[in-house]
């Protein structure tokens, strides 16, 4: 497997850790109480923490003088290969925890497969991101429990948040060229196979906070081949502003 496809295959995982890692990082100080906000910030840290490791051995691979600053901040919207789920905007509560919900299912079954990768560094960063996820995913599923079977406007709100995201999680398993070559080579996971464990954990959780599970069957896709929404090119340029204001910052 030539070193170009491990790095977008890094990038198909990475990129959504800063995405969705930028979205919670907009609510520093505007969370519901002062314990779920610290809790929610430190998620945010937790994924760029991953993000680092991956680009830093993306920009290893790369051996081109890049570094992980170039790649989390210089590259255009198109280059960028996070599904659409991640981007979605910070509506209200309810939508930020369904949304991270939804995402850390999907994330933590990854991880448990990618630590066997045959690629010794994705293997050591799944393993060091395990633990990190487990709790994003426990936090999250604990309020959507919370939400859900809590007053009528908070139960409305998960529902209208779970109905209006659904659409978004069927491309976590859509399977990109490079995805396909990893797998090949047994460095990457084949995420389709993930699928059916995914949807099982979720209506699991969404019956425990008597909510209903979406049956629509349309689903929408174009992030992993980096066509976003509209809501990308607006998180890009606060993420982007001081690295291309100020050139050569470092994190």
């Amino acid at each position: 497997m030539k070193n170009e496809n491990i790095i977008q295959y890094i990038y198909g995982i990475a990129d959504n850790a800063l995405i969705l890692g930028q979205r919670l990082s907009e609510l520093c100080g505007h969370g519901p109480s002062l314990e779920t906000d610290i809790a929610l910030t430190n998620m945010a840290l937790d994924l760029l923490g991953q993000t680092r490791s991956y680009y830093q051995y993306a920009a290893q691979l790369m051996a081109d003088g890049k570094t992980e600053d170039d790649i989390a901040f210089l590259r255009i919207e198109r280059e960028y290969k996070n599904v659409l789920l991640v981007e979605q905007p910070n509506k209200h509560f309810g939508y930020v925890i369904t949304r991270q919900f939804f995402y850390d299912v999907f994330h933590l079954l990854l991880l448990q497969e990618l630590q066997n990768s045959k690629d010794e560094i994705l293997s050591a960063v799944a393993k060091k991101a395990i633990k990190e996820v487990s709790y994003h995913q426990r936090f999250s599923s604990d309020w959507v429990k919370r939400l859900g079977d809590g007053t009528k406007e908070s139960h409305q709100k998960v529902q209208d948040a779970v109905d209006d995201l659904w659409k978004f999680t069927d491309e976590l398993f859509h399977m990109t060229q490079d995805d396909m070559l990893a797998v090949e080579s047994e460095i990457g996971v084949d995420i389709s196979l993930l699928k059916e464990k995914y949807y099982q954990r979720i209506n699991k959780v969404l019956e425990e906070a008597t909510l209903t599970t979406p049956e629509t069957k349309w689903f929408q896709k174009g992030g992993k081949q980096g066509i976003h929404s509209e809501h990308m090119g607006y998180l890009l340029s606060d993420l982007q502003y001081m690295q291309r204001t100020y050139p050569n910052m470092e994190w």
